[in-house]
């Protein structure tokens, strides 16, 4: 009798997994077990995964580190959505014998909703769609963005696209990063500036940057302190990349006008967190790349991999 392979797939929130495409082939040789929700203890995790040959996980919702692979003797293969998952101990799925096998990725939807966050702000919409909800009518006056100077921290392929976006709207453009050149930036139509001009000049500050041990805080308390009593901060990128504290401490303060965040440096965040309760944060919970067609894209590539990894024809 067949051995049926144990599969997982994590952190599926919405409950959609299964219908993206069709599984028959693969429920032919496995069993799935689909998890909506999401553990953060490590031993939780351990005593959840352990039965599983293959686990599939959504960019970095739960981590998997050397204490947790270390634990999981029968996993044979991680799927991850998207080309990167800082959140995968790589060395240690190697030296564990675990593959790792990403998937494509469709990057429209994080440019796309850091727009939408800059709007909303500038423009009130979610207080403003609230007082109509509740009977009243025009609480507060919105911000024009023709003139104004946007900041891209990051001027790769999303960074590049919010420099477009921003053209649009007839904005001025400057960048920076510690590899931006002016050649570069001089192909994209933005101004390189210094780090620290970046952030005294911007009305906007947005973050695009890969996360790595290197671009960690690259934003602290000190960049922060440069920013206007009026700019917004908006960050759609990876929570880390800014000094937590002091973002909250900046927003509690009034230091600057307001923030856009869509990733945090826990996630999912907290019950208690500042950002849920802060009049001057815009916060949604890591939707950037939770749209129809990555979703599409990631569960195609995702049983394209467990369908190879099981040796079945499509």
């Amino acid at each position: 009798m067949e051995t049926r392979a144990q599969i997982a797939i994590l952190d599926d929130y919405q409950n959609v997994a299964l219908t993206y495409g069709d599984w028959t082939a693969i429920n032919k040789h496995a069993d799935i077990t689909v998890f909506n929700d999401h553990l953060s203890n490590a031993a939780e995790v351990i005593a959840r995964l352990k039965p599983f040959q293959v686990i599939t996980v959504m960019r970095e919702r739960t981590p998997l580190t050397r204490e947790i692979l270390s634990q999981l003797p029968n996993l044979k293969l991680i799927i991850s959505t998207g080309q990167r998952n800082a959140s995968i101990d790589m060395k240690a799925a190697e030296a564990f014998g675990i593959a790792v096998s990403p998937t494509r990725y469709e990057s429209n939807g994080a440019p796309e909703l850091t727009w939408a966050l800059l709007l909303a702000l500038t423009k009130h919409i979610v207080t403003e769609s609230d007082q109509v909800r509740k009977g009243g009518w025009q609480s507060q006056i919105g911000l024009d963005l023709k003139g104004k100077t946007i900041g891209v921290i990051g001027l790769g392929n999303i960074g590049s696209t919010i420099a477009r976006y921003a053209k649009a709207f007839e904005m001025e453009v400057i960048a920076w990063s510690e590899n931006l050149t002016e050649e570069k930036a001089n192909a994209q139509g933005v101004k390189l500036v210094s780090k620290e001009e970046l952030f005294f000049t911007a009305d906007f500050v947005t973050v695009h940057l890969i996360l790595s041990s290197r671009s960690r805080n690259t934003i602290t308390q000190k960049e922060l302190a440069l920013m206007k009593p009026t700019a917004f901060f908006i960050n759609t990128s990876r929570g880390p990349l800014v000094d937590e504290a002091a973002l909250i401490h900046a927003l509690e303060h009034k230091k600057i006008a307001g923030a856009g965040l869509d990733v945090y440096e826990l996630e999912p965040l907290p019950a208690h967190h500042p950002f849920r309760t802060l009049k001057n944060v815009l916060a949604t919970p890591h939707i950037g790349y939770v749209t129809e067609d990555t979703y599409q894209i990631f569960y195609e590539d995702i049983k394209s991999s467990i369908t190879k990894w099981l040796r079945i024809d499509q």
